[in-house]
């Protein structure tokens, strides 16, 4: 365990881990702080960071379980202690660790007797198992045990329904999340004739990741939600009626319009968003990681340029081409496919 003293700068905003332990395999904790923060700006900040490690980090988890045979959830085996169902649970346990996108395979096929464990799951290179005592089952009998598994990346959680059963598969219920807990807690003080606060984050992990890890992308997530404002241009009309003067937005598409025949292409593009293009979820997210929010960024690279990018294939590219092609929303004097080739 780590403490630190706290010391409070008056000059400049700064952050510091004051408390740091590993409880078990699948439980850390750290504690920060941010301060000196003016009246109210803790509790604006704290609620945000709290939102965002709760619901915006991604994580990884075994999502759906297929082995021959099995009748059904609550059916049991012979030559296994535990039901179907005791094992579907046990694998929801496992604490996964990787940064894939999509969904993988992954798979256990051992011969019993004895105790299987995580650590016989057999992985892709990408993933890794945070805890590999984790218990699956017991095998009393000289039986073979083979279930296939999927393996999926994504954030929040999913609860399965009877609707998902497909394909001789059981579905489990899905906790991407791999903050446990996260609160948030204010200290007041008086500096001088000003009241100044120090904030304190608490954050509780699963051991994917960090504290400190959960608290920087958290951070970047919040940024990335919040650059669509910074990319936004905001331009008004004056109408003159009554001798009153109303202030409108230009939003409507006839005088987008006009503006886009008027101006060179690269403008309109800066008003068109990736997330209007409907990307799937594993390119998109490639996309954002590299700082393309707009359509003009995404043109602004070659087919070369995105292939770089980390986890970028030549299928991506083709995608992207396929989807600009199909595209209608774009004037016809707009081809965003004489920037991209």
């Amino acid at each position: 365990m780590v403490r630190e003293k706290i010391r409070v700068s008056t000059r400049t905003l700064k952050w510091k881990c004051v408390e740091s332990r590993a409880d078990s395999k699948r439980l850390y904790y750290g504690r920060f702080i941010l301060s000196p923060l003016m009246k109210g700006q803790a509790d604006t900040i704290g609620i945000a960071m709290r939102k965002a490690l709760l619901g915006e980090i991604e994580g990884t988890c075994i999502t759906r379980a297929k082995s021959e045979k099995i009748p059904h959830e609550y059916s049991t085996i012979v030559g296994i202690q535990e039901s179907v169902h005791e094992i579907l649970m046990n694998l929801k346990e496992i604490v996964l660790r990787s940064n894939l996108y999509g969904i993988c395979d992954a798979s256990i096929c051992i011969k019993g007797p004895g105790c299987v464990t995580a650590q016989d799951i057999i992985l892709p290179p990408s993933v890794e198992i945070v805890d590999n005592t984790q218990h699956i089952a017991n095998l009393t009998e000289p039986i073979n045990l083979c279930i296939e598994l999927k393996i999926e990346r994504n954030r929040g959680y999913r609860i399965q329904t009877p609707n998902n059963f497909q394909d001789a598969g059981y579905p489990i219920d899905a906790i991407f999340m791999p903050v446990r807990n996260a609160n948030h807690s204010i200290h007041s003080y008086v500096n001088g004739n000003e009241k100044q606060e120090i904030l304190f984050l608490e954050i509780w992990t699963n051991g994917s990741l960090t504290p400190k890890e959960a608290l920087h992308e958290a951070s970047r997530n919040l940024i990335d939600l919040f650059i669509p404002f910074l990319h936004a241009e905001e331009e008004n009309f004056h109408l003159k009626n009554n001798k009153q003067k109303v202030t409108l937005p230009l939003f409507t598409f006839h005088e987008k319009l006009a503006k886009l025949r008027k101006k060179k292409k690269e403008i309109a593009f800066k008003y068109i968003f990736i997330d209007q293009l409907e990307l799937p979820p594993r390119i998109y997210n490639c996309l954002k990681r590299s700082n393309i929010h707009t359509l003009f960024d995404l043109l602004n690279n070659s087919p070369d340029e995105l292939m770089k990018m980390k986890h970028f294939r030549i299928e991506d590219v083709k995608h992207i081409l396929d989807i600009l092609e199909m595209q209608k929303n774009f004037p016809s004097i707009l081809n965003p496919l004489d920037f991209f080739l």
